[in-house]
């Protein structure tokens, strides 16, 4: 637990609020009754649902690009902040593992991929390219992996199977090497959305937030931040557009025509949130997303917790949620509401003990 000096309020703010739908997405009162907004595509094409955790690692990278250069002005070394950083990796991997493992700790069912595991990984791959390279070397490195990502996904001939079919999860290189090398549980039995050749994109989502937030810290006025972090969106949206005719919009194997259409609308909520936050000042009302911003991986790690209160018969001997569900079911609420309802309700609970750490200044990382 550390304290902070000085945070950027309006990349707290959405960095909370993404939190906040990814508590609201991932923990309904029941997964029979979902609004269809609020799941994944269940494979090529998108859904509201799918742009918050690129948003997330968007924010991942923007915010690389502020702390490493803070510990630089402090006359921290490379090598010092590496080891940080290195450090800081294992922790999140390890905490997206216990998630998994909680509370029946089933050692021999362990998932090894994850959203946490994912984030500990553009974590540490962004924070060293940032270290070790320049913006326009980040740059490069970004074409360079969707590059071969795209060619690779879209044309090289798969072993056993032959050419790719984009259309059908089993017949594309994501899924024929997760299958082979990665161990434990699955999330899809044979792949996972937070599988190995996926993640390569995904770093490059953590890039497009790192070049944002070498915007950010450049020295000339607001505004024209604003301006060039739109135009670096409405170039990254154009892209996405245009490669999805070639690599079809999917968030399970993170294509090239996703990461680059997140890219452009994280972008493009980011400038909305500074010129809301920091030109506008309306503040007030994002108070209460604040406060998961400070403390994002803490409090999304305490609704994985959480869960063994309100959506299990664990402890209780009934799970809340059914009951909940049950109840509106029999006063005539109707399911796909009340499902929703209580979704926001848990991430009230989830609020008052990171609120709590907010009022007293203390921000955990991890």
């Amino acid at each position: 637990m550390d304290k902070t000096n000085e945070r950027i309020l309006s990349i707290d703010i959405l960095r909370g609020l993404t939190i906040i739908f990814m508590i609201i997405v991932n923990d309904p009162g029941s997964w029979s009754h979902v609004y269809a907004p609020l799941l994944h595509a269940e494979w090529n094409g998108i859904t509201p649902t799918d742009y918050i955790f690129p948003n997330f690692l968007f924010i991942v990278g923007v915010s690389i690009v502020f702390s490493i250069n803070k510990q630089i002005e402090y006359g921290s070394s490379k090598i010092k902040i590496i080891k940080k950083v290195f450090w800081r990796s294992i922790k999140i991997y390890l905490v997206g593992l216990f998630l998994w493992l909680f509370p029946s700790f089933d050692f021999e069912n362990i998932r090894w991929a994850g959203v946490l595991q994912r984030i500990s990984l553009v974590f540490l791959f962004c924070a060293v390219i940032y270290l070790l390279t320049n913006l326009k070397q980040q740059i490069f490195i970004a074409i360079f992996i969707l590059i071969l990502y795209t060619l690779i996904m879209v044309y090289a001939p798969i072993p056993g199977i032959g050419d790719p079919d984009l259309s059908v999860p089993e017949k594309n290189w994501a899924h024929y090497i997760d299958s082979l090398y990665l161990p434990g549980v699955l999330w899809e039995d044979t792949w996972d959305p937070e599988g190995i050749l996926s993640t390569f994109p995904s770093i490059v989502t953590g890039i497009f937030g790192m070049i944002a937030g070498f915007i950010l810290s450049s020295k000339v006025n607001l505004e024209k931040k604003i301006i060039k972090i739109f135009i670096f969106g409405f170039i990254l949206l154009f892209l996405g557009d245009i490669s999805r005719f070639i690599f079809p919009l999917n968030k399970h194997i993170w294509s090239t025509s996703y990461t680059f259409l997140m890219g452009g609308i994280s972008s493009i909520l980011i400038c909305l949130f500074i010129f809301l936050v920091d030109i506008k000042n309306i503040k007030k009302i994002f108070l209460p997303a604040k406060v998961f911003g400070v403390n994002s991986i803490f409090s999304y790690s305490l609704a994985g917790m959480f869960t063994i209160f309100f959506y299990s018969d664990y402890i209780w001997g009934f799970g809340l949620n059914s009951t909940f569900m049950s109840f509106s079911e029999s006063i005539g609420i109707p399911l796909k509401l009340a499902s929703l309802v209580y979704a926001i309700f848990y991430a009230a609970v989830i609020w008052i003990p990171t609120n709590i750490l907010y009022r007293k200044k203390i921000y955990i990382k991890l």
